[in-house]
């Protein structure tokens, strides 16, 4: 177009990890390689890019009690926005977001629908809670409503054994996870125990989020089968005080929820050593504040993945594995500008230099 205001953006474009050019041109908010002829540069920019980051986990409309009013789920998606999180996986949520889907100003949300979760194994407000007859019922419902995952809570505490115990009996499941995939979605689970993995896995599911049970007997599975986990360090350094909190009543519980914090490192550089997919996501939004991506990508360095690998569990990696493009040609330009090179040392993604928006320059 040969009147068209377009934004030049130079510097080190990280189109994937080993495609790194010198300049990407911005027009009428997609991106183009090669500089329109006749165009108006009404503002260039320069640095080190990436494509927009992705939190794999997260909850926008939710906070430690449940639904929230709109515009606290306004605030919550400008500060992951802010903080350079510009493709969002909606890990379960009671509010209905769809109107941030009309906003260009926010930031882009794959959702999962609501938490289904066994009655009263979960925190209140949170979940539809149902009995192992129903789940089929309500995993294709909320297959239906949400952008192509189902959230299940894999497990929680078990009243009778003052225990983490697994939801869901071994059936149930299985017929649960093939209703998704027929309906084109996938699964994933919310899991702290050992003992909740090998029977979902078995059952086809896609992904599981937190993943501390995980040990050597499961990982091979996990490895093998090609189930990712988003193990969202930064909500389970939260563990021992969640232990401390509920010692009194349920001290198994608490032992193991520190055993599990214990090991938490070990636990995902041994998954990711075997060749398990991780992907960055932080859990923000149930008592955790939103923002926190650039937090969990220095949590999986310091856990022993390499800093290439943690940087692609929020780039490009993470981004084809919810099937949404980077910095492709013609792509919506949604994408971070950073003062240093990010490959280098993850902790340049705790202060973008900007942030661009459907072709729009933010802040």
């Amino acid at each position: 177009m040969s009147d068209s205001a377009v934004l030049h953006i130079k510097g080190r474009v990280l189109v994937g990890p080993e495609d790194v050019r010198d300049e990407l041109w911005i027009v009428e908010g997609r991106i183009s390689y090669t500089r329109p002829p006749g165009a108006r540069e009404i503002q260039t920019l320069s640095g080190w890019v990436l494509p927009g980051l992705v939190d794999a986990h997260c909850h926008v409309g939710l906070d430690a009690h449940g639904p929230v009013e709109s515009a606290v789920s306004e605030q919550q998606a400008l500060t992951e926005r802010d903080a350079g999180a510009l493709l969002l996986r909606d890990a379960g949520s009671p509010s209905d977001t769809r109107w941030i889907d009309d906003r260009e100003d926010l930031p882009r949300i794959i959702r999962a629908g609501r938490h289904i979760a066994r009655t009263k194994r979960y925190i209140r407000n949170y979940a539809h809670e149902v009995e192992p007859e129903d789940l089929v019922a309500y995993v294709a419902q909320e297959a239906k409503r949400g952008d192509g995952w189902v959230k299940l809570v894999g497990d929680w505490i078990d009243r009778e054994t003052g225990d983490l115990g697994a939801c869901w009996p071994r059936g149930a499941v299985e017929e649960a996870i093939a209703e998704a995939h027929r309906l084109g979605a996938r699964v994933t689970a919310h899991c702290f125990a050992e003992e909740s993995l090998a029977p979902l896995v078995e059952a086809g599911i896609d992904c599981v989020e937190h993943a501390t049970g995980l040990t050597e007997d499961t990982i091979p599975l996990f490895a093998e089968r090609g189930v990712a986990i988003v193990p969202t360090l930064v909500n389970i350094a939260t563990f021992p005080k969640l232990a401390a909190g509920g010692e009194a009543k349920f001290p198994r519980w608490a032992d193991h929820m520190r055993r599990l914090h214990e090991r938490r490192y070990d636990t995902v550089r041994s998954a990711y050593d075997a060749g398990v997919p991780v992907y960055v996501g932080t859990d923000a939004g149930g008592s955790l504040a939103h923002g926190l991506v650039a937090a969990e990508v220095a949590e999986l360095v310091k856990a022993g993945i390499p800093p290439a690998a943690a940087l692609s569990a929020t780039t490009w990696g993470a981004r084809r594995w919810l099937g949404r493009p980077g910095l492709d040609e013609g792509a919506s330009a949604d994408l971070v500008v950073y003062n240093a090179d990010p490959r280098a040392d993850v902790r340049v993604l705790a202060a973008p230099k900007r942030v661009v928006l459907r072709g729009r320059v933010i802040g």
